[in-house]
């Protein structure tokens, strides 16, 4: 590796390090970072927080000034060529002066893709792309999704204790998990463009899922960005079983998708109801999550019982299972982790575990779910 490949790897990491401070606030935009560098000195940093509000490269302009001229802008998402909300950045970063752009990778934005990249180069700025480009891709999971494939990135958060049930035959499954973990399911929530349960999940807990921030262990800054962009809370209740009075209702407006048809009461109560019927009467959940990404959600986190988790699993919707294992036994008259008969190994769906972590007591395991063999 070139001396000049180390040096943009060890500022692209920075860059990727300030996008980090973006997790909890960027909805529906992109997480990106921007350091610029100019005679070995970093002359500014920027990210970008909330949409509708300057991108990352403006902020780095604004804090390096006039030292942006001949220095060199390192950036974890290409710049920006179209007008949104806000100005292009490439435009930005020409009218500064700058000499050289390295991009983490390009935009999958059709309205960029490709076309900041080339406007730099039009105006004689040397451009480098791809330094850092899985870290960079790791940030937006659910953006690059979104606009690749215009479906959302779907994590699905199941708690089992070690023989692998999730609550009792009753339904009672507070607490399975500690502190800890819970704190790790409310940074997930937090994050995410969406928290989606079912009518099952939330009618025997009575539970609202909000993000409550005194259990995020986040510093406070980040905790009041976090707070101030909350994720749409959806109820999958294809029968509109959960009563209005319940407390998930009585937390705030939330999306309830069903497969009953319309009902006034729901917009009288200050939240939406969108009819998608499926088969046997069921939401049709492909649908669902094209609903969904067209009105700008990235991330989803799947918080539901057997049932819906299950018929996410099964129809190969679920992109990540963030799996908190406790430990514990519920017994053989639990309730199992998946609704999902299976009768051959052959049948059995294989998975890639990418992190295994303790969580306080209790132990936290990332997997992603593999292709069938052949395909």
């Amino acid at each position: 590796m070139s001396s000049q490949a180390i040096l943009d790897a060890h500022y692209m990491a920075r860059a990727v390090e300030l996008a980090r401070k973006g997790l909890y606030s960027t909805h529906p935009n992109p997480r990106v970072g921007c350091v610029i560098v100019r005679d070995g000195e970093v002359v500014g940093e920027g990210w970008h927080v909330r949409a509708g509000e300057p991108h990352a490269e403006v902020h780095a302009l604004r804090q390096a000034g006039e030292r942006a001229r001949g220095a060199c802008a390192y950036v974890t998402l290409e710049p920006c060529s179209h007008h949104g909300r806000t100005p292009p950045c490439a435009d930005a970063l020409v009218k500064a002066g700058v000499a050289r752009v390295v991009a983490a990778m390009q935009d999958p934005n059709p309205q960029v893709a490709g076309n900041g990249l080339q406007r730099l180069r039009e105006a004689g700025i040397e451009v480098a792309s791809g330094v850092l480009e899985a870290e960079a891709r790791a940030l937006n999971p659910g953006f690059l999704k979104r606009m690749e494939q215009g479906l959302p990135f779907v994590r699905a958060k199941l708690a089992m204790s070690l023989d692998g049930r999730t609550a009792m035959a009753s339904g009672e499954s507070q607490w399975i998990t500690g502190p800890a973990a819970r704190a790790a399911v409310q940074r997930l929530r937090a994050r995410s463009s969406v928290v989606l349960t079912s009518a099952e999940s939330v009618l025997f807990d009575q539970a609202r899922m909000t993000v409550r921030g005194e259990e995020l262990g986040l510093d406070d800054a980040l905790t009041t960005l976090a707070l101030s962009r909350p994720p749409l809370r959806v109820l999958v209740d294809g029968r509109l079983r959960l009563p209005l009075d319940a407390p998930f209702f009585q937390a705030g407006p939330a999306l309830v998708v069903t497969a009953a048809g319309e009902d006034p009461r729901y917009a009288a109560a200050g939240h939406e109801l969108i009819n998608l019927p499926g088969s046997e009467g069921r939401v049709d959940l492909p649908a669902l999550l094209r609903t969904l990404a067209g009105r700008g959600v990235n991330e989803i986190l799947l918080e539901a019982g057997a049932g819906l988790v299950g018929a996410f699993a099964r129809q190969g919707l679920v992109d990540e299972y963030q799996l908190f294992v406790a430990g514990t036994f519920l017994g053989s008259d639990a309730r199992p982790l998946l609704d999902w008969p299976l009768s051959k190994m052959s049948e059995a769906p294989r998975l890639k575990i990418t992190e295994m972590r303790a969580v306080g007591d209790d132990w936290r395991v990332t997997a992603i779910p593999l292709p069938p063999p052949g395909v």
